[in-house]
């Protein structure tokens, strides 16, 4: 976009914030406009028709949330929830849409913002078909300590329930316990309460592939 551009969406959007466990839609719902991430995390997850949810995506600082289902004129296809604190900024359906009709550089940004997240989707599908739910559980765990990085004592910054392990992983609930707790006791891992933190990195390493 250019100045005038990003002048005229800005001054549409609107500043909201979420408490961990606030919807910022939910699956099924009509988008009025899209949510931009300024700070704090969203899961992204799917009703299956057992009605457990999947999680396939965490979106963080900077994610745009809702593009497909305003520019598709559908019902959005996930839900969105906080996962901790967020500031989420909201921008109206018809700043995007006049911007899209006007601005064939910023269509094409789009675009590839959207074929970029069908790989990603691709991709979770490749590693629930291929991979073990151990590998899987192993992978989520190096994810987070890469992307979200550690506190200051030593555990992944990002928290997740339990629940919310087994739903990224696509798994039961008690399933992702007992092969958490398998990774307390080979040294992986070390817990406190719901924090969990890498222990052994190279051994995580090698369940993710494996070895």
């Amino acid at each position: 976009m250019n100045k005038e551009e990003l002048k005229r969406v800005s001054d549409t959007k609107t500043t909201k914030i979420l408490k961990k466990g606030e919807i910022i839609f939910g699956e099924g719902d009509k988008l009025n406009g899209v949510y931009c991430v300024r700070d704090g995390v969203s899961k992204l997850s799917k009703l299956s028709p057992n009605g457990k949810d999947q999680i396939v995506k965490l979106a963080t600082k900077g994610a745009v949330l809702g593009q497909r289902s305003v520019i598709t004129e559908e019902v959005a296809n996930l839900s969105a929830i906080a996962v901790n604190d967020m500031e989420v900024c909201f921008i109206p359906k018809d700043a995007i849409i006049d911007t899209l009709n006007s601005n064939p550089n910023f269509a094409v940004e789009v675009l590839r913002h959207i074929a970029h997240d069908l790989k990603e989707a691709d991709d979770v599908i490749v590693n629930m078909s291929q991979k073990t739910v151990k590998q899987r559980v192993a992978e989520a765990f190096i994810y987070l300590e890469e992307n979200f990085g550690e506190d200051q004592n030593g555990y992944l910054a990002l928290t997740l329930s339990r629940e919310d392990i087994a739903n990224v992983v696509g798994t039961a609930t008690e399933s992702a316990i007992r092969i958490i707790s398998e990774f307390k006791k080979l040294g992986l891992i070390k817990a406190s309460g719901k924090k969990v933190a890498i222990a052994n990195r190279q051994g995580l390493n090698d369940v993710a592939k494996g070895s």
